[in-house]
């Protein structure tokens, strides 16, 4: 460890998070369990359980944990890869997604000895519900449909828990703001914490950022999903993958006017019998797909995108007449009906798709290395090769726990290495978009739907965008935001085909061979690393980073 004197602004760890989701908390608590001084950069405020709002998606989520019980006869983990193959539209990396799967359950397992619940039947056996593209009921859950609310607590729990004989700090308000490099090597964060500018030295970082649901007007995701740790890999050198993959949930709440974080209508609740009807009554997915409304989450949410299409009406209905117990089961879901002051009296709640994950992400390899030594990235961040072209249901919690714990296990393996001397980058201005208009735009051109020429006028407005110093966390989130979208435009752009949770409506067809597509940033732009197959993009990628170190 680096002995060199700090100031008061500077601090030094073995590991510094950037996060805390269930990745980004799954990692600190294991490598501080190992032994390493961690840094828990959170951007929101201290946890407490009874927040009207959250910061983190994985309190959100509602539907529960895809894993393979080891004493399940019907489940396996080759029957689970095959599920998220299927649901992946063939950019799914098995070599990758293997070996996540297998780990599930003794990362669930952890979990529990950290002291999340699930909910148990009368035999005290874990319950199980089945999600779209399962073909078995294998989601656990929490809560009825709290599991996300269950798991954050639990780590939260333990991290209080722990904090007089662990080594975390956890520094809450603190929004980073450039990952540090010297000879080609990750070397620590900048931050800024309550309008002062700090840094935390450390030969490892994890990017654990989530999402990027907030590039369009309405979404799924808390307020911070604003694409925080796709913007600062990018700027640090790594590479972003399968970014045109946005995945619209099929079933977000609908609310007349509504803007920003909106009620998410479990896929459970399709699970346990509701069905998806037009305002006349008509099955949305009737003749759609084999699965019904159990189908993967790109052909549902384009089903009921045509249904709208097709009434004119501005939302479809999920039917939950047939569930007896439906308040006691969906409690999160009531909740949040009622809080939008919407009577469901007759049993149909107005669902729209919203976005909610972002499939792709910083391109990482098994571990969670990215193309920077010394960077990694766990959770929605991301792009492992589990999602492919569209994430199957539940397997984000899954993911979340198993490389939260492989990237604290490289960074065990990076313990003792000294940081070289750092050059702090001094302040800069950027490209920066105003929040409603980029939504509004990307909502419109962007979204499930798209074609060349609304690509086009989307990008030429984002490369217009102001420059101006990021001076408040706000510009910093809008700035983020507006350097994803361009690189998110220009990969929507680059595939002239439609394949999973992308959609080009000029280009219907699905190419006969997958491939993913890599971009970097370089000379204010983002510029793409070339057509690659889709198991074949490591290798370019690394050469592009060791290019621009």
């Amino acid at each position: 460890m680096d002995t060199r004197a700090t100031t008061r602004d500077e601090t030094r760890a073995d590991f510094v998070v950037i996060g805390a989701g269930i990745a980004g908390l799954t990692a600190a608590l294991s490598a501080a369990h190992a032994g390493l001084r961690v840094v828990v950069l959170n951007k929101g405020p201290h946890w407490r359980a009874d927040r009207s709002e959250q910061a983190t998606s994985t309190f959100y989520a509602q539907g529960g944990i895809a894993v393979v019980e080891p004493d399940n006869p019907e489940d396996s983990v080759d029957l689970h890869l095959s599920d998220t193959l299927a649901a992946g539209a063939g950019l799914t990396d098995p070599q990758t997604t293997r070996p996540i799967l297998a780990d599930g359950w003794s990362a669930v397992a952890g979990l529990i000895e950290w002291g999340a619940e699930f909910d148990r039947g009368p035999d005290g056996r874990m319950l199980r519900t089945r999600e779209g593209g399962h073909s078995v009921r294998r989601i656990l859950h929490a809560g009825g449909d709290a599991t996300g609310a269950q798991v954050q607590r639990a780590l939260n729990d333990q991290l209080r828990e722990t904090a007089d004989r662990l080594p975390i700090e956890c520094h809450d308000e603190s929004i980073a703001t450039a990952i540090l490099r010297a000879d080609g090597q990750t070397a620590g964060v900048a931050y800024r914490t309550r309008g002062r500018d700090r840094v935390v030295y450390a030969p490892t970082v994890l990017l654990a950022t989530g999402g990027a649901g907030h590039l369009y007007a309405a979404t799924t995701n808390p307020a911070g999903a604003t694409a925080d740790g796709i913007a600062l890999a990018l700027r640090a050198g790594a590479v972003v993958t399968d970014l045109e993959f946005i995945q619209f949930h099929p079933t977000m709440l609908y609310v007349p006017g509504a803007r920003g974080r909106r009620t998410l209508v479990s896929e459970a609740v399709r699970g346990e019998g509701g069905r998806l009807v037009d305002v006349d009554g008509r099955s949305v997915t009737a003749g759609v797909h084999p699965m019904g409304d159990l189908a993967p989450r790109d052909v549902v949410a384009n089903a009921v995108e045509a249904a709208i299409a097709t009434t004119a009406h501005p939302c479809v209905y999920l039917d939950v007449r047939g569930i007896t117990d439906f308040v006691t089961r969906f409690p999160t879901v009531t909740a949040g009906v009622t809080a939008a002051r919407l009577d469901i009296a007759d049993g149909l709640i107005p669902v729209v798709p919203g976005a909610h994950y972002l499939c792709g992400g910083v391109l990482t390899d098994v571990d969670g290395r990215t193309a920077v030594p010394g960077l990694l990235a766990a959770g929605e961040v991301a792009r492992t090769g589990l999602h492919g072209a569209n994430r199957l249901a539940s397997n984000s919690l899954l993911e979340g726990l198993v490389m939260g714990r492989r990237t604290a296990a490289v960074a065990v393996g990076r313990r003792g290495r000294t940081v070289a001397d750092v050059t702090l980058p001094d302040p800069v201005s950027v490209p920066v978009m105003e929040r409603k208009v980029l939504q509004d735009m990307m909502s419109g051109s962007v979204a499930l739907r798209r074609e060349a020429d609304g690509l086009a006028a989307v990008a030429t407005t984002l490369q217009a965008a102001t420059v101006r110093p990021p001076a408040t966390e706000e510009t910093l989130e809008d700035a983020a935001l507006t350097m994803t979208a361009r690189v998110v435009v220009a990969a929507a752009a680059a595939r002239t085909e439609s394949r999973g949770c992308h959609t080009r409506i000029d280009h219907p067809e699905t190419e006969s061979v997958a491939r993913s597509r890599c971009f970097g940033w370089l000379d204010d732009g983002p510029v793409e690393l070339g057509g690659t197959e889709a198991l074949g993009v490591r290798s370019e990628a690394l050469a592009f980073a060791h290019h621009t170190a």
